[in-house]
């Protein structure tokens, strides 16, 4: 048992908060030095809805990247990070939840908290830069239903919001125009700052090949209007996709299905706020099986395998050395690892954000800069298009 506890010492997060930024084992080779060097600028552009307090799966998927993003950032590139209110309107919310408005600042203070630097990037609210709705607009007018009815994500959306065991429970009559129309907006928020490169999961690829495809009818209608120089300058780039290589982070109380903050059990999600206690709790409850070698195998062994993927998310190991060094030591001993792993992560964010929560002030002047950096690029943008379009 001292082999396997020595062995693991070495793996635990050396998440630091030093000045509001984090540095973190957390998706270290997300990114490798070669990609940094040696390229063009690029223009990145992603999106997270705010809808309650962040959980682990957040922080170690979408979020996590987005700091190495900032961390790797070369001279002339372009960081643009959205929390994207609009698109939380698409779903239904609880009526206790809090305002749209109140849980965008939450989700903004999550961000901060996590390391991004509004030095570094631009952080701002969707509805804040009108042009995102505008834009959608045009683009709706461009996209055919053909293309719309392709797009089947909004199935698993809803899903989410209504708590459903599987896509087998949700149809059509559950839809509204917002959530079917959702893969335009989309296009438009990442066209409006003419983004090269998306950080999206893997779920979203559909949505990105929409988009590629609208920017390609609109180059269509700029070569039509434009001369050659003039439409060099002006044509979209197809945004080429970044997928995160990180498992999604699976339930703690079902493992079959993913940490979500819309499960009604508490206890199937490790939250931002979660006190040590708490965290504690909630993986000594998580559940396993009735076999005590431990196994990286995610159809046969889910609960194990989620365990796993969430200490290798924190300490930035390969999922199977991590299984191999735990050998025959049990479920106990994978808990207790993951725990400590877990709060070493979270604990530095934590305090940070429970402090930023107490400075609203703050909060909405960030919005307030970035909502006006955006603005610049997206006002221009706009510009390009109504003329293109003469409206």
């Amino acid at each position: 048992m001292s082999r396997v506890l020595g062995k693991l010492a070495s793996m635990q997060s050396r998440s630091v908060l030093q000045g509001g930024k984090i540095r973190s084992g957390l998706a270290r080779r997300s990114l490798s030095t070669d990609q940094t060097t040696q390229r063009h600028p690029r223009t990145i552009f992603s999106g997270i809805q705010p809808s309650g307090i962040p959980h682990l799966g957040n922080y170690l998927g979408a979020l996590s990247h987005w700091v190495e993003l900032q961390k790797t950032a070369v001279p002339g590139d372009r960081l643009f990070f959205s929390v994207v209110d609009l698109h939380a309107l698409t779903v239904q919310r609880k009526k206790d939840a809090p305002s749209v408005k109140d849980d965008a600042e939450t989700m903004t203070a999550a961000l901060l908290a996590i390391g991004l630097d509004p030095s570094r990037c631009t952080i701002f609210c969707q509805s804040h830069v009108a042009e995102h709705l505008h834009l959608a607009w045009l683009l709706s007018c461009i996209t055919s239903m053909g293309r719309l009815n392709r797009m089947t994500t909004w199935k698993g959306k809803l899903v989410d919001a209504r708590n459903a065991n599987s896509e087998a429970e949700i149809d059509e009559s559950h839809l509204n125009v917002g959530l079917f129309t959702y893969p335009v907006l989309q296009a438009a928020d990442i066209l409006l700052y003419r983004a090269t490169h998306v950080p999206v999961g893997e779920d979203q690829r559909q949505h990105i090949e929409l988009c590629r495809d609208i920017a390609q009818i609109l180059n269509a209608r700029l070569q039509e209007s434009l001369r050659p120089d003039d439409y060099e300058r002006s044509a979209f780039r197809s945004p080429e996709l970044l997928i995160t290589s990180y498992k999604r982070i699976l339930s703690l109380r079902d493992p079959n299905q993913k940490m979500s903050k819309s499960s009604p059990d508490l206890k199937s999600r490790i939250l931002l706020t979660d006190s040590t206690d708490v965290i504690y709790q909630k993986i000594r409850g998580a559940v396993t099986d009735s076999q005590r070698e431990i196994t990286f195998s995610p159809e046969a062994r889910p609960g194990v395998s989620n365990l796993l993927t969430i200490l290798a998310g924190c300490t930035g190991e390969n999922v199977f050395e991590l299984a191999e060094k735990f050998g025959n030591a049990g479920h106990g001993e994978l808990k207790k690892t993951v725990m400590e792993a877990v709060e070493e992560t979270m604990k530095g964010p934590r305090s940070e954000y429970l402090r930023l929560l107490k400075d609203r002030t703050y909060i909405q002047q960030v919005l307030r800069d970035g909502a006006r950096e955006a603005r610049k690029t997206a006002q221009q943008t706009m510009r390009e298009i109504t003329d293109t379009l003469q409206i």
